[in-house]
């Protein structure tokens, strides 16, 4: 159907469901598929050359993220994110994350913080090698294995959830003009304020951390 670039995929089907559902994620953030406009389950399994049941199957899975909606008799819309959606998400994530990086700093032991500066590195290597999917993922793996040192598994859901529905679309205009770089480099600056215990230093860098990646996703809306 001409919607996606052509992917090789796992023709296993109890992997085949996850990497279409991960193909249609990228995607999305790639700005491949665009907010408003519907596609069909058969127009889209012709792209990947693939059933119609797994990537109707994996749209489902989408849509309980609140990326996609089901259109009678036609097929999936992918859901439009307004700045009010973008303003809300942001107010809710800096409740939550910014007071707890805080606690977590108290209390987290030091090498259980230092086993996520991997993860930091590679989120700031992805961004300067324009691996985007990458970027997200180790960005993803960061934010919520810190929550996780909180020991609230609940509290990791609704943040994941969270940044699930505040997905990035067309990110790569920015992504060639280097802006994601300063943001990934945040991580790194983030995790030494909390090994040197600077607990209000950590909070500080979150909320400014957050208002970063706010002003991402208006300049991605804008583009």
């Amino acid at each position: 159907m001409g919607h996606l670039r052509q992917r090789t995929l796992v023709t296993t089907r109890e992997r085949l469901r996850d990497q279409v559902a991960h193909a249609l994620r990228a995607a999305l953030i790639s700005g491949e598929l665009r907010p408003g406009a519907v596609y069909s389950a058969p127009g889209l399994a012709e792209d990947f050359g693939v059933s119609a049941t797994p990537v109707r199957e994996a749209m489902l899975d989408l849509a309980r993220e609140g990326l996609v909606e089901p259109v009678r008799n036609k097929g999936f819309r992918i859901t439009e994110v307004t700045e009010g959606d973008l303003d809300q998400y942001t107010e809710i994530r800096a409740l939550i994350e910014i007071p707890m990086v805080g606690r977590i700093t108290g209390t987290a032991d030091r090498a259980a913080l230092e086993a996520l500066r991997p993860v930091a590195e590679e989120i700031v290597r992805a961004a300067r090698e324009h691996d985007l999917i990458g970027y997200l993922e180790s960005d993803r793996r960061f934010h919520l294995s810190l929550l996780a040192l909180s020991g609230n598994d609940r509290l990791v859901e609704t943040v994941g959830d969270l940044r699930k529905r505040s997905r990035l679309y067309g990110l790569t205009a920015l992504d060639e003009r280097n802006q994601l770089i300063p943001s990934a480099e945040e991580h790194l600056e983030l995790l030494e304020l909390m090994l040197a215990g600077d607990a209000e230093g950590a909070q500080r860098c979150m909320r400014r951390h957050l208002g970063h990646v706010r002003s991402l996703w208006a300049k991605s809306e804008r583009s």
